[in-house]
């Protein structure tokens, strides 16, 4: 039997904490709270998450700047981070991408939501140990071969570009992580190549047009994110 996934849940409300883990257990996870951002970290230090879920509206240290202390600690270096908020603001979203976190999860919390988030999340972490191990990556029925540098849905060959293959391997590589538009153009194009703002967009709009429309998200006035 293997050991349940570990999920920390840090928010300074008391109901949304046993919501979350009342809901968070019944589907099997293992849950540990904390009331603040100070007691979040300490317990994400005994309790060693595969997954922290962050408020960022909390008195004292926000969610941001916990994000902030844990990133720069080795040992959460791979830990994934999911903000809960409220907020919808693109630039509250950047912030706290910038802080180090991986995704948003939206107040106020539907339990399938909640569950289908969770769950692609804690996929990024085994899809990216078993790219680690194999040239080609599976995704549902889209097939990534890294050595042959070509995409396949449904055992067909989708022809992409150059461009366009380097885009689905950077989103793919960490599914349900938000890539900013900034570190796509620095990651694909380079820092040195001027390309228009829309480069992105037409890209993207390129893919889904070959691979289909469910496996890129638009994260509004952030970036995109891979899902399945």
């Amino acid at each position: 039997m293997s050991a349940k996934q570990k999920i920390l849940v840090v928010d300074d409300e008391e109901d949304i904490l046993e919501i979350l883990k009342y809901n968070l257990e019944k589907e099997g996870f293992e849950v540990k709270t904390a009331s603040d951002g100070n007691a979040g970290i300490e317990m994400a230090e005994k309790f060693d998450p595969h997954l922290i879920i962050l408020d960022i509206m909390m008195p004292g240290m926000d969610g941001i700047e916990v994000c902030q202390k844990l990133r720069a600690n080795p040992k959460f270096s791979n830990t994934i981070i999911a903000f809960l908020t409220a907020r919808s603001e693109a630039f509250t979203q950047i912030t706290a991408l910038d802080s180090g976190g991986d995704d948003f999860i939206n107040k106020p919390i539907k339990p399938n939501v909640l569950k289908s988030r969770i769950n692609a999340l804690l996929r990024r972490q085994s899809n990216v140990s078993e790219q680690e191990k194999s040239q080609i990556t599976k995704f549902g029925d889209l097939e990534i071969d890294f050595e042959q540098f070509k995409v396949s849905v449904n055992n067909v060959d989708k022809g992409l570009a150059k461009k366009e293959f380097e885009l689905i391997s950077l989103l793919a590589s960490k599914p349900g992580k938000v890539f900013k538009r900034n570190e796509i153009l620095a990651k694909i194009w380079g820092n040195d190549v001027i390309v228009g703002d829309r480069t992105i967009d037409v890209h993207i709009r390129k893919l889904r047009e070959k691979i289909g429309d469910s496996y890129i998200q638009t994260m509004k006035g952030v970036g995109y994110k891979f899902d399945f």
